[in-house]
This record gives structure tokens, C-alpha cells and sequence, in this order.
């Protein structure tokens, strides 16, 4: 059985109610179930956190070194600027896909960086909620075929 840590970054606990046009109106807790729903159908076992806090990201991205097989992370505005989870991150070398409900690189140019995507496995961009069950599949494959090798 897999497991997978599911990490949300700062602000992302308000969906549904932040800026829906930009964000959409699915909560955490509906996304959540959806990838529960989805892992259903894999040997997966997912773990989720979400935090406001860069210290607490960061602890759990230690703490999964050696427990977990995969990292899925919306670092939130940490995208942009948090070398430190990078760094962290790197430091464990577990496989990671980044997402983000918008589309990062059709926003503000600020918006642009990602000091995560150089070091993951993949990003998904602009495609809502859906973009959580496309980096979870995405990871398990990534998973299961570096197991294959």
C-alpha cells in the first residue's frame, strides 16, 4: 500500500469562499473527498494537511521522509518565495507534484515563479479541483513506474 501526503499551503482552508471566480467554489473538505473517493480505486493511502503556517509545512514534509511515497502540494502563495520549502522539499527526495486551482502563469507576473516546480516531479495548473485528482494520478503512475525500475 502507497502513501501519499497531501499538502495545502496558506489560505487555501477558506475555498469556497475566497474569490470563487478565480479560486471556484469547491472547499477543501469537498476535494479531500473527492481524492478519498479516487484512491478508492488504487493501493493508496492518503494523509492531508493544511496549514498557514511555513514551520508546520515544513515539519511534515520531514516528518514524511521514510513514511511516505509521494508528496502532493498546493504551497499556496509559498509557490512563489518559500526556498525553505523547497528546501525541505529537496531534502527528503520524495517524489512531488505541485497544483494550483488557477492557472498560475495567466495571473499576475509575480504569480509566475514557482521555486517548487524545479524540484518536482510535475505542476498542474488551471484546472480547479480537478487538478488534485490529475496530480494524484499523475503521482501514483510516477510511483508505481520508478517501483518498475
Amino acid at each position: 500500500m502507497k502513501q501519499i501526503l497531501i499538502l495545502n499551503g496558506p489560505n487555501l482552508n477558506m475555498l469556497g469562499i475566497r474569490d470563487p471566480a478565480v479560486y471556484g467554489s469547491d472547499t477543501l473538505a469537498s476535494i479531500e473527498s473527492n481524492l478519498r473517493k479516487l484512491a478508492e480505486g488504487m493501493e493508496v493511502t492518503l494523509q492531508f494537511l493544511q496549514s498557514n503556517h511555513e514551520g508546520v509545512l515544513i515539519d511534515a514534509i520531514h516528518g514524511a521522509y521514510g513514511h511516505v511515497d509521494g508528496i502532493l502540494i498546493n504551497p499556496g502563495a509559498y509557490t512563489h518565495y518559500s526556498y525553505a520549502i523547497r528546501d525541505a522539499l529537496a531534502a527528503v527526495s520524495i517524489p512531488t507534484v505541485e497544483v494550483h486551482l488557477s492557472n498560475i502563469h495567466k495571473r499576475e507576473e509575480f504569480r509566475h515563479l514557482s521555486v517548487i516546480a524545479p524540484i518536482a516531479v510535475g505542476q498542474i495548473t488551471g484546472f480547479g479541483a480537478y487538478g488534485y485528482e490529475m496530480g494524484l494520478m499523475a503521482l501514483y503512475h510516477h510511483i508505481l513506474a520508478k517501483d518498475k525500475e
